[in-house]
């Protein structure tokens, strides 16, 4: 996802589509474009990372020792919201 949105984003500053202006059309699209996008990037790749961390407890039985899968549960929660979230983003950004 995050090296799509970087491909994405070369080729909209190569077009001049910027975070100050668009000479494409409205000039608020490239700072709500590249803000909006640029924040979901952020929270997708510390999902990645929080994911991995997760997913190398599990494997290791850590949680088995604890008792408690509660921490995998919220993990996939945030995951799903994550998710969730992009939904909107793509209906708001490419289909509207």
């Amino acid at each position: 996802f995050v090296g799509m949105q970087a491909f994405e984003w070369t080729k909209l500053i190569r077009e001049g589509v910027r975070p100050w202006g668009n000479p494409l059309g409205a000039t608020q699209f490239g700072s709500c474009f590249f803000m909006i996008t640029g924040f979901h990037g952020l929270h997708v790749s510390a999902g990645v990372v929080y994911l991995t961390v997760v997913a190398l407890r599990v494997w290791r039985g850590f949680y088995d020792r604890k008792g408690s899968y509660e921490t995998v549960e919220i993990t996939g929660l945030y995951w799903h919201f994550v998710d969730l979230v992009w939904v909107f983003i793509f209906a708001f950004f490419y289909l509207w």
